[in-house]
């Protein structure tokens, strides 16, 4: 697919989807991040999209969705994207609302160290990369509740995943979880560490997009931080995955 063609499919999917409009520098830098993912993928384990299309589909269009449940044009927010991966959606977000202070967290280095090459070669400001263990992190007084947004893509039930986010969210701001489409059931679930760990259901927002002609359903679950944390979370060990707060509330 020629340069044109891959701006004019970008411009296209983002405007009919998500109602945003992109300037040449944003398409450029959306297209250099594709081109660099697929290149440096062949040495190491980023994703298993490689095709343009499914790529803008499934990582650029969904890391954006949160615009579904917040406003984010123009706001300086603090946003800490946790095992942001490949760069999921942190990346596609300091691309398109670069007011954003982002901090890309990840428990494996090589990832970071890719992202801190994507970061320079870009010329992105105002993000950085951070390595460790959100359960180590999450209680470092430099990162407790320290952010306006955290986000997370992460492959992990919403239950472990709040005691691995809320942490890191100040009383006040919120915590928007990218799930699959059956994001409602994991929402029952997690009512009692949402509650326990000083959480408040917000918004959810159920959709669908086209990729490689399947449809792919999402659900974006937002969480307010009301209250702050307790201090034993997040639990060490690998507690908040090997025992999942609705666990040990039984």
């Amino acid at each position: 697919m020629e340069q044109e063609q891959k701006a004019a499919y970008i411009k296209t999917q983002f405007k009919e989807i998500l109602g945003l409009t992109t300037d040449d520098s944003q398409i450029e830098k959306l297209i250099k991040f594709y081109d660099m993912t697929v290149e440096k993928n062949k040495v190491m384990n980023l994703t298993a999209i490689t095709e343009f299309e499914e790529f803008v589909m499934k990582h650029y269009v969904d890391s954006l969705s949160i615009i579904k449940v917040m406003d984010l044009n123009g706001k300086p927010y603090s946003l800490i994207d946790i095992g942001t991966g490949a760069g999921f959606p942190g990346i596609p977000l300091k691309i398109m609302f670069p007011e954003l202070d982002i901090t890309l967290f990840d428990s494996l280095q090589k990832r970071l160290v890719y992202l801190d090459e994507v970061i320079h070669e870009l010329g992105l400001k105002k993000i950085v990369t951070l390595h460790g263990r959100a359960e180590e992190f999450g209680r470092k007084l430099d990162y407790r509740e320290k952010y306006d947004i955290v986000v997370s893509r992460a492959v992990a039930e919403l239950t472990t995943l709040c005691e691995l986010t809320l942490p890191f969210c100040k009383v006040g701001g919120r915590f928007i979880a990218y799930k699959g489409g059956k994001g409602d059931e994991e929402l029952k679930s997690a009512e009692f560490a949402i509650k326990e760990l000083g959480g408040k259901k917000g918004k959810t927002c159920e959709y669908d997009f086209i990729a490689s002609g399947v449809s792919n359903e999402r659900t974006l679950i937002e969480i307010c931080k009301a209250t702050h944390t307790i201090s034993k979370y997040p639990r060490g060990g690998g507690k908040p995955f090997k025992t999942p707060l609705y666990i040990v509330s039984r």
